[in-house]
């Protein structure tokens, strides 16, 4: 069997414990017209990423039986349109209280993670800073590639934005993220933003430097 048909039974089997709940081993094997062994492989390999779990059931007869079931990590691997939800609240809100309140909305969301974040910042110098800066961003879905440019600054570079179809609309939610980026880095830090995936760049891009 070859690895492109393993991952698309891998597949199969997320999609059948998501839409049929917990199944036994046997459960899988007479659905997907594989040997138990073969499952068990396949079982092997989910559990060790993560995606699926099992717990050991009792039966009214004969051994107990292990069930699997999916995790909240494999949870994420389903189709998600959170951004449509966000967008529809978020034109609700406009039509009803003005673009103003929108706004306050993403300031003030901008204000809440510089209080998550800002005590990660504390007693760094400006590349520590840089460097912890692009590891938060990371940790929240924008696949950061920090490159080093003459005269000690970076460019950080964003090739994902998890909120783009927002900000497509909401021009505003980039700017809280530059004014982010300034508060967290602190006065010693320049920060432009150059290129923006909301305007039609390939990637979002910030100019840091220290300020001299």
């Amino acid at each position: 069997m070859n690895q492109e048909t393993d991952v698309s039974t891998r597949r199969v089997i997320l999609t059948m414990l998501k839409t049929k709940g917990a199944l036994s081993v046997g459960d899988m094997s007479k659905q997907l017209g594989i040997t138990e062994m073969a499952v068990r492989r396949h079982l092997n390999t989910l559990e060790r990423d993560n995606l699926i779990e099992s717990k050991l059931v009792r039966q009214a007869m004969g051994r107990p039986s292990h069930l699997y079931s999916l995790t909240s990590n494999a949870d994420d691997l389903f189709p998600k349109k959170y951004q449509h939800l966000a967008l529809d609240l978020l034109e609700e809100l406009e039509a009803s209280l003005g673009e103003s309140n929108v706004n306050l909305l993403f300031e003030r969301r901008k204000e809440r993670l510089i209080g998550r974040y800002g005590e990660r910042m504390k007693d760094k110098p400006f590349d520590g800073r840089v460097q912890e800066l692009a590891e938060i961003q990371n940790a929240n879905g924008y696949m950061v590639e920090l490159e080093p440019t003459e005269g000690g600054g970076y460019l950080l570079k964003e090739y994902n934005c998890p909120i783009s179809q927002v900000a497509n609309q909401y021009n505003h939610a980039c700017q809280c993220e530059l004014a982010m980026f300034q508060r967290l880095l602190g006065p010693e830090a320049e920060v432009e933003r150059t290129e923006c995936l909301a305007k039609g760049g390939g990637k979002c891009t910030y100019a840091i430097r220290p300020n001299q």
